[in-house]
């Protein structure tokens, strides 16, 4: 996926106009509120990048899939939220030049769509209750790729 749409600056570019959505979002833009990471569209492209099969550069300078759910846990429910920051995705997916191709286009709605409802808002209560050691889970053109353990392979 990650070559296929653009490679990093397409995904610099789709992090930095969602970005630029969800703030404008009087929804959305809450999550915000409580401030953020100077380096924030450009961590959220790493990670991105690395989801879709590009390089491991958040998971080798930032964190692991924990981290990123933890940031997003504790929160209670929030489908409102997630409901425009999908919308905000799309938008920016237009923004970011990537309307040009339908099925690139569907099937990163549909990435972005199941890791805002499942991964990022499965621990509401707590994100005490993240696991440690989560990987980013990837995604392919069929959606979600299964991890296989050690053992499996």
């Amino acid at each position: 996926m990650y070559e296929d749409m653009g490679g990093e600056e397409t995904v610099l570019n789709l992090a930095r106009a969602w970005h630029t959505r969800v703030m404008a979002d009087e929804i959305v833009s809450h999550a915000f509120s409580h401030g953020f990471h100077s380096e924030h569209t450009e961590r959220l492209a790493a990670y991105w990048a690395e989801a879709l099969g590009g390089p491991t550069r958040y998971s080798d300078c930032f964190g692991n899939e924990s981290t990123v759910v933890r940031m997003h846990s504790g929160n209670g429910p929030h489908e409102e939220m997630d409901r425009r920051a999908v919308a905000c995705f799309d938008e920016a997916l237009v923004d970011a030049g990537l309307d040009g191709h339908d099925r690139l286009r569907q099937v990163l709605h549909n990435y972005f769509e199941w890791a805002t409802t499942t991964t990022m808002s499965r621990y509401h209560r707590s994100e005490e209750e993240v696991p440690e050691g989560l990987r980013i889970p990837k995604w392919s053109w069929d959606g979600l790729v299964r991890d296989l353990s050690p053992d499996e392979v």
